[in-house]
């Protein structure tokens, strides 16, 4: 008996994984500029983890001998006038690039899923107030607002994250407070009230679960703003310092001096930076409309 339910568990493993693969697969054919999007993503996921397999030399090696060497056999990318791997480089920056992006992603998004919940639940003058400082800090541009945080806090990776995250709270509160005060209403919320459950516990068990499908959409477009915002901030010297490879911080050191003479030194990291933003937008549209009901039904 023992075998035959072990043999049963196996069977149902199998055939879970062979749905999955096939809902997989399904999806990629329907949205093919989101699977593409989403390979990306995984290829820098992979290499930010894997940074000390996968680069072919250490990010922090200096050589005189190879300074500025153009892309050969031995350095795919070439090397910075400190003779420093350029492609090591980009590969250990996915590392900070993500590290920021996701840090400050979350951050962000657990400050603003709070205040817009309480917003959208307490209503009255907590409403009122915390809607006039939303208004007021989404006057300010992204870029222009963690540049007056990073500016204040000093170039760290620490302060970057939380540079870049207080920007990203204005529009997770706002798209948090405006499910809130439709979920509000519903039948199954008012049921839960009428069983005797308190205001709290209704918000955080029954409310915020069904705010998480646009919060998914707005965490992957953030994603994207955030990497970019980084490699601004690096570029302007008010982000990750050294020694961390930045993206940002190798196109500043560069981009004046040796554009014309060493050109793959603006090249390289100009496409990682398109590359990861891009492939975060493409991941983000393709999942804004799987998760869109429209779209289901």
């Amino acid at each position: 008996m023992a075998a035959i339910d072990h043999q049963k568990e196996l069977n149902r493993a199998g055939a879970n994984v062979e749905g999955w693969w096939q809902h997989t697969v399904h999806l990629a054919r329907r949205y093919p500029l989101g699977a593409i999007g989403a390979v990306m993503v995984f290829i820098f996921v992979m290499a930010a983890i894997f940074a000390d397999v996968v680069a072919p030399h250490d990010p922090l090696q200096t050589s005189a001998a190879h300074s500025l060497n153009a892309p050969d056999g031995s350095m795919v990318f070439g090397a910075d006038m400190m003779g420093r791997d350029v492609l090591s480089r980009i590969i250990h920056g996915a590392r900070i690039s993500l590290a920021v992006g996701i840090g400050s992603m979350l951050l962000g998004g657990v400050i603003g899923v709070i205040i817009g919940l309480m917003s959208g639940y307490l209503l009255g003058w907590f409403d009122l107030i915390t809607q006039r400082i939303i208004d007021i800090m989404q006057a300010l541009p992204l870029l222009v607002m963690a540049l007056v945080m990073a500016a204040a806090l000093g170039p760290s990776l620490e302060n970057t994250i939380i540079a870049i995250s207080i920007p990203l709270v204005p529009q997770v509160a706002r798209v948090v407070r405006s499910s809130t005060l439709s979920l509000r209403e519903m039948p199954f919320v008012e049921a839960a009230r009428a069983g005797g459950m308190s205001e709290w516990r209704v918000a955080v068990r029954h409310v915020l679960p069904n705010t998480v499908a646009p919060l998914i959409v707005l965490g992957t477009a953030q994603l994207g703003s955030a990497i970019l915002t980084e490699a601004s901030l690096s570029f302007l010297g008010l982000g990750v310092p050294e020694p961390y490879p930045s993206w940002g911080r190798m196109l500043s050191e560069s981009a004046a001096e040796y554009v014309r003479t060493a050109p793959w030194l603006v090249i390289f990291p100009g496409i990682a930076i398109s590359a990861a933003v891009f492939g975060t937008n493409l991941m983000g549209d393709a999942l804004r409309d799987i998760l869109d009901p429209r779209e289901r039904s």
